[in-house]
This record gives C-alpha cells, sequence and structure tokens, in this order.
C-alpha cells in the first residue's frame, strides 16, 4: 500500500474514532482538531457517510450510525 493510502486511512479511522467519542461534532471541530483542510476532512466525511459509519443530522453536523464496525491498528 502506498504511504500516502496509509496515512489517509489513519486519519480516517482517526476521524471516525474522534466523532464515537465526542458523539456530534462540527465539520469546523474536525477541521481544529486534525489541523487539515475542511475540503480534506469533507472527502474523509464522504467517506464515512459512504460506508454508513457517520451521518449528518443537520448542515455541516456529524455523527456516528449504528453500523457495527471493527477496529483494527
Amino acid at each position: 500500500m502506498k504511504p500516502s493510502t496509509n496515512r489517509m486511512i489513519n486519519r480516517i479511522k482517526s476521524i471516525y474514532m474522534f466523532i464515537c467519542k465526542n458523539g456530534t461534532v462540527t465539520t469546523h471541530e474536525l477541521v481544529e482538531e486534525f489541523g487539515i483542510t475542511p475540503r480534506t476532512i469533507q472527502r474523509d466525511l464522504n467517506v464515512l457517510a459512504y460506508n454508513e459509519l457517520v451521518k449528518s443530522p443537520s448542515r455541516g453536523k456529524w455523527t456516528t450510525t449504528q453500523k457495527k464496525v471493527k477496529l483494527t491498528s
């Protein structure tokens, strides 16, 4: 796996775990926490939403779904 792909997967997993830990978070909170651009955060959230792991109950807010996921290191 390419290093950039591995970095992206780790970042998406970290974002998912952050949302799990904090409940509902805003896109801005994720930008602040991870120090990356809003566009990158949005792309990562789109990956999580496509896989039905997060949902947006209202514009700019994100929470996890009830879908079970097994996190590996």
